[in-house]
């Protein structure tokens, strides 16, 4: 009887202390007053202003906890803002448009300061975009880079199809492919795109040459329905960390930026950065212009319009 009495005691005083640990765990920022929202973010310039808010605690001066959860593929950010395990994302229109298309509800809530080169691989003999016809180019298929690698071709007259796209989705892939001269060239996000250049690697061109910039930031409708409060104050901590990038000297930040982004390390002394503004909307001709390319390859049918796909009343 003794012996059963105290198995009950044990059995009890274990359930209590998982029950304890799980509450602890599910409710510590709720202690510390603070309010939570989880992002996606890619290898590319577009989250410094995150990654600076975060390491800044910005964030916690607004009263947020805002985790930062890294990816290297537009599919598997795509996946996790699907099933839940993050709120909002840096995305792009093309992934805008894909999500509504298919009854799941995004919407876009601020542009982002993203850079896109197209370059060619150190062992290749291309200098210029109109040597490209017949060579190899990394994309990820039907993202943001490949619409940006056709925009950049057509730029120069060339018909896309002449080239031989790869598809390659996770970008350190890329561009390692790209420097071990697997591939002639290929379109890549800042910074690691001026690591293909500290490589030997040679610009053709860019998005920012072009002046192309479909580079977004999106929440779920449910999220923004359910925690307006919270993005609204995520964007407080966005645009100080913005001031704060344009204003302090690399060597200020370029450590920290490389380590919480996983950026390697010789992006040190060749980072390019854009000029990151105060957050605001995108113009409605870049939605246009993703559009007319989509329907061009058959990928939607939609004719949206930015409205139909964005809330701006957290950048007001």
């Amino acid at each position: 009887m003794r012996k059963k009495l105290l198995a009950i005691i044990l059995v009890l005083t274990m359930s209590i202390s998982i029950v304890g640990c799980s509450t602890k765990t599910n409710t510590e920022s709720s202690a510390k007053g603070l309010k939570t929202l989880t992002i996606g973010v890619m290898p590319d310039v577009d989250s410094l202003p995150f990654i600076v808010a975060s390491h800044n605690e910005y964030f916690k001066q607004e009263g947020l906890d805002v985790k930062i959860e890294h990816f290297k593929s537009a599919s598997d950010r795509d996946s996790a803002l699907q099933t839940g395990k993050i709120d909002g994302a840096i995305s792009d229109m093309l992934s805008v448009v894909f999500f509504n298309d298919n009854k799941f509800e995004v919407k876009i809530t601020s542009k982002t300061e993203g850079s896109f080169k197209l370059i060619s691989g150190k062992n290749s003999n291309i200098s210029k975009i109109e040597q490209s016809s017949g060579k190899s180019i990394g994309i990820s298929k039907n993202t943001i880079i490949e619409y940006l690698t056709d925009r950049i071709i057509e730029s120069a007259g060339i018909d896309v199809n002449s080239t031989k796209k790869i598809a390659i989705p996770k970008i350190p892939t890329r561009l390692e492919m790209l420097n071990n001269g697997k591939l002639d060239m290929a379109t890549l996000p800042e910074p690691l795109a001026s690591t293909a250049i500290s490589s030997g690697g040679k610009v053709l061109s860019s998005s920012d040459k072009l002046g192309i910039n479909p580079g977004v930031m999106i929440f779920t409708k449910n999220v923004i329905d359910s925690k307006p409060n919270e993005i609204k104050l995520l964007y407080n901590a966005y645009n100080k960390a913005a001031k704060y990038l344009n204003e302090e000297k690399p060597e200020r930040y370029i450590d920290f930026v490389i380590k919480e982004a996983g950026f390697p390390d010789t992006v040190k002394g060749n980072l390019t950065l854009p000029n990151y503004s105060k957050a605001t909307m995108p113009p409605n001709k870049e939605l246009k212009q993703v559009i007319t390319w989509l329907k061009a390859k058959k990928l939607s049918s939609s004719n949206y319009k930015l409205e139909d796909v964005s809330n701006e009343s957290f950048v007001k």
